[in-house]
């Protein structure tokens, strides 16, 4: 998995940049995790999450990856629910 699977036709302007910011982090594990889970939720994202996420894609990447993998904990104005939803996501294709 190289990119986005997902389209973003039919996405508001908000979710087509936020889709983007996933899959354009600027280190490739952060494109997959971030650019997987949006590919597979940004179309549900309430706007509070939106929002959350909006945030988390401020944290840099080292930072935000160690937070992912459980070795760092981020501030709980930055770490909410949806941190959660990306950490129990499955990054890995069951089909490779």
């Amino acid at each position: 998995m190289t990119g986005t699977t997902r389209s973003s036709d039919g996405l508001d302007d908000r979710r087509k940049r936020l889709l983007f910011r996933c899959w354009h982090r600027g280190t490739r594990e952060m494109d997959l995790i971030l650019g997987r889970f949006a590919d597979a939720e940004i179309g549900n994202l309430s706007e509070a999450e939106l929002t959350e996420l909006e945030t988390l894609l401020e944290v840099n990447d080292p930072d935000l990856y160690a937070a992912i993998t459980g070795d760092k904990v981020l501030p709980a104005d930055v770490a909410g629910a949806l941190l959660v939803r990306i950490k129990a996501f499955p990054i890995a294709d069951n089909d490779v």
